[in-house]
């Protein structure tokens, strides 16, 4: 039997080709093709500018979230590998517009060290950058690990609730303090039922046997922590809230936002029954849910999976969620 195929020209363009097709589906955005990254059209002059990136294969995060409300610019990888610092420091300095530029950066080594040397650089021309660090996957919250938690599924909670904040006018300083406070009060966890496929080698990331699930994953295909049996939507779902909610500090009276994200390859209407079942479970652990978010925004190719991020939210944050964006991937 054939393996996953892709509909893909040279596979050295196949990154920029992507990012042309989605300038096509949405006016308001602007290609830079050398280095690469992605802009709004219209900067507006004194508020503070968003920029985040990673890499190719996590679609629509985070080129798919660029436009009024969320971020200024995004800079793509190759996949699943970082933009490169001079990507990142030209697309802060072409966005930059008097109040500064704020990064938003997962937490896997080559982004944290491109991101670093993007912001020296763009400070060296008179940039002033600031920074939040997204480390919200409780599958890596290892005692003792000297790289931490991988940032996943917050990533873009922590992008709506800035960008709001910086569309009302806050100043830099004041965003980044924000994408922080989101950042401390959000966890993820995933599970796959199905491995991903990478595109330029053709080979699945991991294999598993008839009747298992890989527990814990990674949005570049990263193997989990162990591995489960295969079970129902709602016993899969308790699986993965009862490794998330102990990591969080959720009390009685907390309004939660959950997101329910699809990886790749899980159908809408599964991703429907997960969030029925995160409803239910989270209402017999006597946690609320304020806030609903469903549908494949971060993902890992064509991975078969689903991730649960959960983020306990005050009503500045609820209020910011809910404030408009207009992007081609997040709109309200």
């Amino acid at each position: 039997m054939a393996g996953h195929r892709f509909f893909m020209n040279d596979p050295d363009n196949f990154v920029v080709e992507a990012a042309q097709g989605l300038a096509l589906t949405n006016p308001d955005l602007v290609i830079h093709e050398s280095p690469l990254f992605i802009r709004r059209r219209t900067i507006l002059q004194d508020k503070v500018a968003l920029v985040s990136g990673g890499g190719t294969g996590h679609e629509p995060l985070h080129a798919g979230f660029v436009g009024d409300g969320m971020l200024d610019a995004a800079v793509p990888g190759a996949v699943f590998a970082s933009p490169t610092a001079i990507q990142v420091s030209a697309a802060t300095k072409s966005v930059d517009a008097g109040a500064g530029v704020l990064h938003i950066v997962k937490n896997y080594t080559g982004d944290v060290l491109n991101f670093k040397i993007a912001a020296e650089l763009a400070a060296d021309e008179g940039v002033e950058v600031a920074s939040v660090l997204v480390d919200d996957d409780v599958a890596t919250d290892i005692e003792g690990s000297r790289v931490g938690r991988r940032g996943t599924g917050s990533t873009l909670i922590v992008e709506k609730v800035c960008g709001a904040a910086a569309r009302r006018g806050d100043s830099l300083h004041d965003v980044a303090e924000l994408g922080r406070k989101v950042v401390a009060n959000s966890r993820s966890i995933a599970l796959a039922l199905d491995a991903c496929t990478h595109p330029m080698t053709g080979k699945k990331s991991f294999e598993l046997d008839t009747g298992e699930v890989e527990f814990g994953v990674g949005i570049h295909g990263e193997r989990g922590r162990g591995r489960i049996v295969f079970d129902t939507a709602d016993a899969l779902t308790d699986e993965l809230l009862d490794a998330l909610v102990p990591a969080m500090n959720i009390g009685s009276d907390s309004q939660v936002i959950a997101f329910v994200n699809g990886l790749g390859a899980t159908q809408l209407t599964e991703q429907y029954v997960v969030t029925r079942a995160v409803h239910d479970s989270l209402q017999k652990r006597g946690i609320k849910v304020s806030r609903f978010l469903t549908g494949s925004y971060v993902t890992a190719l064509n991975m078969s999976g689903i991730s649960i991020t959960l983020t306990n939210a005050d009503k500045e944050l609820l209020d910011l969620w809910d404030a408009p964006v207009s992007t081609s991937s997040l709109r309200w």
